[in-house]
């Protein structure tokens, strides 16, 4: 499957913005998809986690509450409801996609099990 970012931008604190991940050739049944960000020099890290085969969802801490992940119907694309955005938020975003289900919660943002990752977006928030 490959994997296509799109809606990133602008806004100001406090505002809002949607992140969509599409799936071409394929869509995303039988896959877990995560959005992560990574900030210059840092390590990727996951934000938020979508199993498309049984809708279960998981946060990191610093977007719990804020950011909502899902699907459209058809699976053919994973979006990124990010609400009461902070300047701390302001990175490039990245989908991922994997087929591989680990058992434990802290393996679910391990970037290596992940196979396929779209270009990125990046995300801006003024203060």
């Amino acid at each position: 499957v490959q994997v296509v970012e799109s809606g990133g931008g602008s806004v100001q604190a406090g505002g809002s913005l949607r992140l969509s991940c599409a799936a071409s050739g394929s869509t995303f049944d039988g896959y877990a998809v995560a959005w992560f960000r990574q900030a210059p020099g840092m390590e990727r890290k996951g934000v938020a986690r979508l199993n498309c085969t049984d809708g279960s969802t998981y946060y990191a801490d610093s977007v719990k509450g804020r950011f909502t992940i899902s699907s459209d119907s058809a699976k053919r694309s994973v979006y990124l409801q990010m609400n009461n955005l902070e300047p701390e938020d302001s990175t490039v975003y990245y989908c991922a996609a994997t087929d591989f289900a680990p058992q434990y919660k802290a393996s679910f943002f391990l970037n290596r099990l992940y196979d396929y990752w779209g270009q990125g977006t990046q995300v801006t928030v003024s203060s």
